[in-house]
């Protein structure tokens, strides 16, 4: 009994974590999470450092949902950006432009 705890406690934050996505609505848009990220140094450091291709692809959908923005509309539900699609394309770029600030910091202090 208590092994299958972990595992519906597992499958309840699934749940969770998907409703939520849908529920900020971004989603809806055609966006991706890494594209609701606010611009800071760190942030526009890791974006100069994206491959051309992922850098063209987030204006893309940064451009289209403006202009959904502008129209107060939404994709077709198909076109949805989907939980389990999510692709975390700016994360590992600004882990390693935080951990290189932070190593500068650091080596300024000395």
């Amino acid at each position: 009994m208590a092994s299958r705890a972990p595992v519906a406690t597992g499958r309840l934050m699934l749940g969770f974590r998907k409703w939520y996505y849908n529920l900020c609505g971004f989603n809806k848009l055609g966006l991706m999470r890494d594209d609701t990220i606010h611009e800071d140094a760190d942030v526009k450091e890791a974006l100069r450092r994206l491959p051309e291709k992922d850098y063209n692809d987030r204006m893309f959908r940064i451009k289209r949902a403006l202009d959904l923005s502008m129209k107060q509309q939404v994709l077709p539900k198909e076109q949805w950006t989907k939980y389990e699609e999510e692709n975390y394309y700016l994360s590992p770029y600004l882990e390693e432009v935080v951990r290189e600030r932070k190593e500068k910091e650091e080596w300024m202090k000395k």
